[in-house]
């Protein structure tokens, strides 16, 4: 089962997202342009398309509350090459509109050159409760408490 979205081609070359397989839960998001990613450098890739999530609004979905799209690595670039999303996931919220692009971050030694065209990310419906907060003067005491990073062991 597939929850129909909407895409806009923002360039004549874009390609709309794909599963690579049937039981994939990740669709393919490809470069619009060519690009080099430098080692430790960031590279921001477009890919020409932007999405029309209004399926998931509160008054066409039950769940609304929490969902996004989420941007994620592809294993495939990140084993091969240590090209990933650097904000792994990224987050597309359900109001925006605009073009979709990747933040990529090369942590090989080598560059590497996106051709356009070239799977770079992928995208997958995320689910995340969407917390209330309200400001208290104490918290309650734990045994972590305030210990930092790391404070859990190795």
């Amino acid at each position: 089962m597939s929850i129909p979205v909407k895409f806009k081609r923002l360039h004549p070359n874009a390609k709309a997202p794909t599963y690579g397989s049937e039981q994939a839960t990740g669709a393919d998001l490809y470069a619009i342009e060519d690009a080099h990613v430098y080692p430790g450098e960031v590279t921001v890739v477009g890919t020409g398309i932007a999405l029309d999530l209004s399926p998931f609004t509160v008054d066409k979905c039950a769940i609304q509350t929490g969902l996004d799209v989420q941007v994620r690595s592809r294993s495939g670039l990140a084993a091969k090459h240590g090209i990933v999303v650097l904000n792994s996931p990224g987050t597309i919220d359900l109001d925006y509109t605009g073009e979709i692009k990747v933040i990529l971050f090369n942590h090989g030694t080598r560059s590497f050159d996106i051709k356009a065209g070239d799977r770079i990310a992928q995208i997958v419906l995320g689910f995340a409760v969407r917390l209330g907060y309200e400001e208290v003067e104490d918290l309650p005491e734990t045994a972590r408490a305030d210990g930092g990073l790391g404070s859990t062991g190795r």
